[in-house]
């Protein structure tokens, strides 16, 4: 490239992007999913080559190798994606689903269940270490104990991927916390020790809000409860006993076994619980068969592959119930390829580090310098739509900058985390955003605003930077810069 563009250039792509997503959004609303948003993403990313050809000298094999790169970063989180999509399933199917929702609603006040599902979301991520199998289970099932007491889908999913959330951040057997802390060479340890300065008053606050929602809320009267969980009941064969696949398969995460194989075996244990427990149901959904074992065997199959539905006199349980296995995922699959392509576009034209040099700034100070972190890991989730490129990038990128402003490198490390990991999620167009809105079935838009810690986390951030509250020069432990700098004057 000949010259680098400014700063202002690389917006256009960026705001093209934003313009036709609103655009399809009020057009299709949540089908937009279904290929306007993909279309969206393909025309950004076409900007974005035709000012890198035109303008920059750019060549088109440049292009091919950056997109190339990106989708196979993805990879291994596609293939996920599409085990998620059977487990949800087949979770559901085999009652494991159904039977924590049964036994959930008969536990969980109302009043308290907003603030109880984010506890539980917390307690499962922080043990497990990961905010999608929390979310693509145990969320799942809390998602329709919420519904059956009449609480908004923006509410139940907003304290599911909070307390979700919170889990994947802090645990140190996730792997965001992991490559956040080793991207810029710090203990993991000393690391989560450093967020949760951050982490726990935006924590706090959220499980008061959602305490001070429950109790305000106007749920459905115990008779609309019974009623749910005699149909559940009628439609499923109920036992604690299917309760040992949410237990193994926690044991697996906990063990630190491979994501891949350890929610294929989920899968894989569910649909054998699916032919002792309810093989009635797979009949149902049997279409080509007539009788016997092959009905049995065909009902599960499907239930892995595609979209399902069962019977219920009750409409909102029949569409609790119905599932969409692995083709179902293939929209957000669909939706990640065109994100990692937009995002190769961006960086392969060049205007990808020039929008970041820009966020960078001169300013030295802790708030100037986070500040620059938090907008950089933002704009990087917009633009790259994968957090762990992000996280990457937001390491590699002020590294070199935090180091010559003197500060010690776990600042950037929680930074990143505050600014990136916890804000994917909010992205309709990121993998995280798409992968959670469809396993919930709620749309991103609609859960954001209810999405507390994950909104307060790059807030306090910010907060604690402007107070100087911990924020240690490099090499100088114990000897804030707050103090530091009432010392020079």
């Amino acid at each position: 490239m000949s010259r680098k563009a400014p700063w202002w250039v690389a917006l256009v792509p960026l705001a093209v992007l934003v313009s036709l997503l609103i655009i399809s959004i009020k057009i299709y609303a949540a089908d937009a999913l279904y290929g306007a948003s993909q279309l969206c993403l393909l025309v950004a990313a076409s900007i974005s080559v035709l000012i890198g050809m035109v303008f920059y000298r750019i060549k088109w094999k440049d292009y091919e190798e950056a997109i190339a790169t990106n989708v196979k970063n993805v990879t291994q989180a596609l293939l996920i994606i599409l085990i998620i999509g059977s487990l949800s399933s087949m979770w559901i199917i085999s009652g494991v689903v159904p039977t924590m929702i049964y036994y959930g609603m008969k536990l969980l006040h109302p009043d308290f269940f907003l603030v109880s599902t984010c506890l539980i979301t917390i307690l499962v991520s922080v043990t497990t270490g990961s905010s999608w199998a929390t979310i693509a289970t145990v969320g799942l099932a809390l998602m329709g104990i919420g519904i059956s007491h009449g609480f908004s889908e923006g509410w139940i999913a907003g304290a599911i991927i909070s307390g979700a959330y919170f889990g994947d951040k802090i645990s140190p057997l996730s792997d965001t916390t992991v490559l956040a802390s080793s991207m810029v060479g710090i203990n993991i340890m000393k690391h989560i020790r450093y967020m949760l300065i951050t982490t726990l008053p935006a924590i706090i606050i959220t499980l008061i809000i959602f305490t001070i929602a429950g109790l305000s809320y106007d749920t459905a009267d115990g008779s609309h409860v019974e009623t749910f969980t005699n149909a559940l009941n009628d439609r499923f064969n109920i036992s604690p006993w299917l309760l040992i696949v949410p237990v193994v398969t926690g044991v697996m995460i906990a063990r630190r076994m491979s994501s891949i194989i350890t929610l294929f075996l989920s899968a894989v244990l569910a649909g054998v619980f699916a032919v002792i427990f309810q093989c009635d149901a797979l009949r149902e959904i049997a279409t080509h068969t007539s009788y016997g074992t092959m009905q049995v065997v065909e009902g599960i199959m499907t239930t892995f592959f595609t979209s399902t539905s069962l019977h219920s006199d009750i409409p909102i349980i029949e569409e609790l119930i119905s599932t969409r296995g692995m083709e179902g995922m293939l929209p957000t699959m669909w939706l990640i390829i065109c994100a990692m392509t937009f995002g190769g576009a961006m960086s392969a034209s060049g205007l990808l580090s020039s929008l970041m040099d820009s966020l960078k700034g001169n300013n030295k100070r802790p708030l100037g310098i986070v500040s620059s972190t938090v907008g950089a890991g933002l704009s990087l989730n917009m633009i790259t739509g994968d957090q762990y490129i992000s996280i990457i990038l937001t390491g590699q990128t002020f590294l070199p900058l935090y180091n010559k402003a003197g500060y010690e490198e776990r600042l950037l490390s929680r930074t990143t985390e505050d600014a990136v990991t916890v804000t994917s999620v909010l992205i309709p167009w990121n993998s995280c955003g798409m992968t959670h809105s469809t396993v919930l079935g709620v749309s991103t838009l609609t859960y954001l605003p209810y999405c507390f810690f994950n909104i307060l986390s790059p807030v306090m951030s910010l907060a604690v930077a402007a107070i100087g509250y911990k924020i240690f020069r490099h090499k100088e432990n114990e000897v804030p810069i707050i103090e530091t700098e009432s010392i020079k004057e």
